[in-house]
């Protein structure tokens, strides 16, 4: 059965939603945003609904006392640390990922852009790591059923409570993937 949503194609700004039985730790239950897609490049994501417990200020002074979670962007160049937002018209050298989404931009500019409240905790999201498929790699992973690619909802982004949101995207997409996103660990496997 096939959501309407859902499709085997790969695109910046797309979602893959980790299948129910996906057993890598780094993916288990996550739901990634594709940021950048070339097939001749390979393909950069960001786990939306890990966050890390951290806080920004806890990892850098660049942006004084800025309340921000810090999110697990996936298993790549974990000592960098990423941002998406919403912030596109404003901050330079950013990159669309989808209308009114972006990743990237003038890490000096975005530090004068908080300073001055025009980019608040409610327009950015910072990552550490990302996830990140060499050229081919991810269209080899879609040959199994290891990710069910959707459209990318930009409230999707922003929810309050992101752990959830893999169940609540499988409960959006019908019967058949809610009753998978109801299983709880071992039962998936029986």
């Amino acid at each position: 059965m096939k959501h309407r949503n859902e499709s085997r194609s790969v695109e910046t700004g797309k979602l893959l939603i980790a299948e129910p039985f996906m057993l890598d730790p780094h993916f288990k239950r996550s739901v990634v945003l594709i940021a950048d897609h070339d097939k001749e490049e390979g393909t950069v994501g960001f786990i939306l609904n890990r966050k890390t417990g951290l806080k920004l200020n806890e990892l850098t002074e660049d942006f004084g006392e800025f309340e921000a979670d810090v999110f697990y962007g996936g298993p790549v160049d974990n000592n960098s640390m990423y941002f998406i937002h919403t912030a596109g018209n404003i901050l330079d050298n950013s990159l669309e990922i989808c209308p009114g989404i972006y990743w990237s931009g003038d890490y000096d500019k975005l530090k004068i852009l908080i300073e001055c409240k025009l980019i608040t905790s409610a327009s950015i999201r910072f990552y550490i790591g990302y996830s990140g498929w060499s050229a081919g790699q991810l269209e080899e992973e879609m040959k199994d059923p290891a990710w069910i690619v959707s459209d990318m909802d930009p409230n999707y982004l922003y929810k309050s409570n992101p752990e959830q949101l893999w169940k609540e995207i499988l409960d959006q997409m019908g019967y058949h993937y809610s009753a998978i996103g109801r299983l709880e660990g071992d039962e998936l496997m029986n």
